[in-house]
């Protein structure tokens, strides 16, 4: 093949995704609760060893692409669109007026906020930290971003405690820390029940957001399971208003199920919010786009989200590839993360209609009708055949994950 120039490199890129097939209309696209971050689209390619590779991009064009691709919602940090020296002053106001105005002409509406904690000099020792004035800071800045919720007309507010730990231990009184924690919380909540009532509007669900390290080498609250402790620890003015945020790759990553992790968010009715992405165990926070890495992993997950009636929001927390132009994030990057998600959605409520799938689950759950149930060599006996149904649900779950279940193979010859 000859050089492409870069002028004929956009319309190639365009002409192999048209090529692609398999993509969602906006109209379509917009039926299901998927939202776009902020962070994510205007995300440069820098990294703690990356120099950027992108151009910075505003608020209104992100919500202007959006609305094209067919993400109905967008969601931020305080800090992604408001200078940290004009938080909490008039000058957000204004800011948040553009936005707002930029949500009204795409008809996209704000699902979430959330407030940087994490990234500036004045969070080095936490938002927990000893410091008073820095508690006292870190407060007023989560109450901050719930007006800013309200104003916008957000329904969720989620929190990521990513420097609320330690690089040495000894440093950190942890019990202290975590009542301290709870105390910013409860200052959001509060605050929250306050501008509810102004708004005449419903509270904001609050969610946390675990991840089990980075950038701290030691998280007071690493985990989903470490929060729901937490949440129901007796810290909380309002733990019927908080509940979690897990992120896939976050639960991943430290070697456990995100499955069964959402599954004990489930049972304790605590799963508020879902970030959708990729990316590998025991690895770093790679934030790869959905299906990319795990693909029959995440029909496991839509499995059981699509069971027990969790319909999103699912938050597309993740970055486009450094090596993918300003250009692609919109026209391939975003539309194709969106698209294999809900292709992974509806390939889930197949999943669930499948009639070898149906009996064989119902066959495990019936048992080989053993009544003795003192009789222990007769109950292993009475299930020893049923239970390969287990492996035989996995292949299964395969075939319908490449479409083998209506009869395709591939030729030996």
């Amino acid at each position: 093949m000859a050089p492409i120039p870069p002028s004929q490199q956009q319309p190639l890129v365009e002409r192999l995704m048209s090529a692609c097939g398999g993509a969602y209309s906006p109209d379509v696209r917009r039926k299901y609760f998927i939202t776009g971050p902020q962070w994510a689209a205007a995300y440069e390619g820098n990294a703690l060893f990356h120099a950027p590779t992108r151009t910075s991009v505003d608020f209104e064009r992100v919500i202007e692409e959006y609305a094209k691709i067919g993400i109905g919602h967008w969601c931020t940090h305080d800090t992604d669109v408001i200078p940290s020296t004009s938080v909490m002053k008039d000058e957000q106001w204004e800011i948040v007026g553009r936005i707002k105005a930029s949500l009204q002409k795409n008809g996209v509406q704000c699902s979430m906020v959330t407030t940087e904690t994490f990234h500036h000099a004045v969070f080095a020792g936490g938002p927990a930290a000893e410091a008073p004035e820095v508690r006292a800071y870190a407060a007023e800045r989560l109450k901050n971003t719930v007006h800013i919720g309200h104003e916008l007309g957000a329904s969720y507010a989620v929190y990521w405690p990513g420097s609320f730990g330690y690089y040495t231990a000894g440093t950190v009184d942890e019990p202290q820390a975590l009542k301290w924690y709870a105390d910013g919380l409860n200052a959001a909540c509060n605050a929250d029940i306050e501008f509810a009532k102004k708004y005449n509007r419903p509270t904001l669900k609050h969610c946390m957001e675990a991840k089990p390290f980075e950038p701290q080498a030691e998280i007071l609250l690493p985990t989903s399971d470490a929060m729901l402790a937490f949440i129901f620890s007796g810290l909380l003015d309002h733990p019927d208003m908080v509940g979690l945020n897990p992120e896939y790759l976050h639960e991943l990553m430290w070697g456990a199920s995100v499955r069964a992790a959402l599954g004990r968010a489930l049972l304790c009715k605590k799963l508020f919010h879902f970030d959708i992405n990729d990316g590998y165990r025991l690895k770093h926070d790679v934030d790869i786009a959905v299906g990319l890495v795990n693909p029959l992993d995440w029909l496991n997950v839509l499995v059981l989200l699509r069971s027990y009636g969790f319909n999103g929001p699912f938050n597309l927390d993740y970055k486009p590839p450094r090596t993918t132009s300003n250009h692609g994030v919109f026209a391939v990057s975003f539309p194709t993360a969106v698209d294999r998600f809900i292709t992974l959605w509806e390939m889930a409520g197949e999943v669930m209609e499948d009639a070898v799938m149906k009996e064989a689950i119902e066959a495990l759950k019936a048992g080989g009708g053993v009544t003795d149930i003192h009789d222990v060599d007769g109950i292993v006996k009475a299930n020893a055949e049923l239970l390969t149904l287990h492996e035989l649900t996995a292949h299964r779950l395969f075939q319908i994950l490449v479409g083998a279940h209506k009869g395709r193979t591939y030729s030996i010859a």
